[in-house]
């Protein structure tokens, strides 16, 4: 699972920041996930290494421009290239019809499947490797953030062990490699968690913009490894964040901090603090760092894997 920022600044694009948009890549489908889709994500990609024909679903937080301006430029492109088979679309009521809405007023026609799912908190979509829940933020209109969770899966079968064992090989290595208890033919139970290593736990990103603090984010960032979170404004400027009902950085941090997460990933950020002014960025990685040090600050086409439980115990 590899994280890629498409764009990293709240409201309107700059220079070195587009509006809103994250990739979810999924090497082992040859696919990616997106999450949201602000104006020129599509140029975005281009320059990218992520492919327009592996994209597979959209989850669309709220209908503000910067989140949402990018989608029908996007499906039409997808479209006129002809290398995309069908895309799910998930967001909150509204958005089919203004999908509807562009489509019919710029006469665009859609060469492949298109669903949107109109979504309500909870489960959303599942399949036999991944869970995607939502759940409600707090922000001027309805908005949802995103949790994605992979499934847990059975450690690594030890085939070596299984064959001194004189297990026949075939549908019983399945049913083992599942951990599943077996009875052979000559009345020997061999119990499938034996033969196989440690559980590899699945992984879980947390997707949460726009809001201000709320219980909602925290619920959906639980115990994630990965929490992306809008950081829109100065801890100084907070009065502006409640008026507006974004996050400061230190609202994002203490997210992070009381989900427990393992590693912030900050984003949204406002262009008042671009360099050379009173207050820069890198003074807002300051601020969230104090509060949680495992804090990193999003910037266009950075990218993150996400590594296993596993993997992190052994770098420790």
């Amino acid at each position: 699972m590899q994280i890629t920022f498409l764009g990293t600044s709240s409201g309107v694009p700059t220079k070195s920041r587009n509006v809103s948009s994250v990739a979810l890549r999924l090497p082992q489908r040859a696919e990616f996930w997106l999450f949201d889709c602000g104006e020129g994500t599509q140029h975005q990609l281009l320059r990218s290494e992520l492919k327009t024909s592996q994209i597979s679903r959209i989850f669309v937080t709220h209908m503000h421009g910067d989140h949402i301006f990018g989608l029908t430029g996007l499906l039409a492109s997808c479209g006129l290239a002809g290398n995309v088979e069908r895309v799910d679309i998930y967001g909150p009521p509204g958005l089919n019809d203004y999908l509807q809405a562009a489509s019919r007023y710029s006469h665009t026609h859609f060469s492949y499947p298109i669903k949107v799912h109109t979504v309500r908190p909870g489960v959303i979509y599942e399949d036999e490797e991944f869970t995607v829940t939502c759940g409600l933020l707090h922000h001027r209109i309805t908005a949802f953030g995103y949790r994605v969770a992979e499934k847990d899966r059975a450690g690594r079968f030890d085939v070596e062990k299984a064959k001194s064992l004189q297990i026949p090989p075939g549908r019983i290595y399945g049913q083992l490699k599942r951990g599943e208890t077996v009875t052979l033919e000559d009345g020997r139970v061999i119990h499938g968690t034996e033969l196989c290593g440690p559980t590899e736990i699945g992984r879980k990103i947390a997707y949460c913009t726009d809001t201000i603090y709320c219980d909602g984010a925290v619920e959906l960032a639980q115990d994630a490894d990965v929490l992306i979170h809008e950081a829109t404004f100065a801890h100084q400027d907070a009065d502006m964040a409640f008026q507006r009902l974004h996050s400061t950085t230190t609202m994002a941090a203490q997210t992070a901090l009381t989900a427990g997460v393992r590693k912030l990933i900050m984003t949204h950020f406002s262009p008042r603090y671009a360099p050379g002014n009173v207050v820069e960025l890198r003074d807002l990685l300051k601020e969230a760092r104090a509060i949680f040090p495992k804090t990193e600050m999003a910037y266009d086409f950075m990218t993150y894997d996400v590594p296993r439980r596993r993997e992190l115990a052994l770098n420790h």
